[in-house]
């Protein structure tokens, strides 16, 4: 079976202080976001340092993806789409 992309992106490099609701608002610059989460340890409750944003439309997820240089609370975030199986 195929992997097929979505209008979902997987954000990397994100600061352990950035919650779910703020990467939600850093993304709606880019048009309608659906949901947003910032992925936590199970047994620290620490953030991983990544998440997902998902895109109400196309147009907004490839806006959003063509940042080269999104800067957040020092770190520069990585921004690739995110893979289904």
């Amino acid at each position: 079976m195929a992997s097929r992309i979505t209008q979902r992106l997987f954000v990397g490099g994100i600061p352990w202080t950035v919650s779910g609701r703020e990467l939600r608002q850093l993304f709606q610059q880019f048009g309608p976001v659906t949901s947003s989460s910032v992925i936590f340890d199970n047994q620290t409750g620490l953030s991983k340092g990544y998440g997902f944003v998902n895109f109400a439309d196309k147009e907004s997820f490839t806006r959003a993806l063509r940042q080269k240089t999104l800067f957040v609370e020092g770190n520069f975030l990585n921004i690739q789409p995110a893979v289904q199986n």
